[in-house]
């Protein structure tokens, strides 16, 4: 970072744009360092959901163009990055872990969570389906067990889900 912190508003407003929270990211993958050209291929790729061997010549000028007459502008005006336009060097600077919290973790390994809960809402279903037509063990009395047993599952995936997105938690009760 720079000098001077930056507020909590400050960083929201440099993180507001994808492609400014793609760029941290990617650099951090990078090891904090990367040329301009495979930074362009990887965000063009990240934004069009294909693989960067993929990208099509105009997805890349478009991110060109604004990473290098916005973005990265704004990320080293904001000290987070030092960008050389000349040699097209970029490099994320000290204090990255301030900002951690506004990137896009997802980027880093995508989960379908989309399916769990698709899954759980489906059995939510036919198991509602299976007691109000009282077939089979589930009848009417059955009724508040079957929801009980959804919503405890419901809170599992849902509990999962959060804590894979947030592994440095500490857990609530450590001594």
């Amino acid at each position: 970072m720079s000098e001077h912190e930056l507020s909590q508003a400050q960083l929201f407003d440099v993180f507001s744009n994808a492609r400014r929270r793609r760029t941290v990211q990617y650099l951090k993958q990078q090891g904090r360092r990367c040329d301009l050209a495979p930074l362009v291929e990887q965000v063009a790729a990240w934004e069009n959901d294909v693989d960067p061997s993929e990208v099509t010549r105009t997805q890349r000028r478009r991110v060109y163009i604004s990473l290098y007459q916005t973005h990265l502008p704004m990320l080293e005006e904001h000290g987070i990055v030092d960008w050389n336009p000349d040699e097209h060097i970029i490099r994320l600077l000290p204090g990255d872990e301030v900002f951690d919290p506004y990137l896009d973790h997802r980027l880093e390994s995508q989960r379908p969570w989309h399916r769990f809960y698709a899954v759980v809402t489906s059995l939510g279903v036919i198991a509602f389906a299976l007691t109000v037509f009282s077939v089979g063990p589930l009848t009417v009395t059955a009724a508040p067990l079957v929801a009980l047993v959804l919503c405890v599952l419901v809170l599992a995936v849902s509990v999962v889900q959060h804590l894979s997105r947030r592994p440095k938690l500490d857990p609530p009760l450590a001594l």
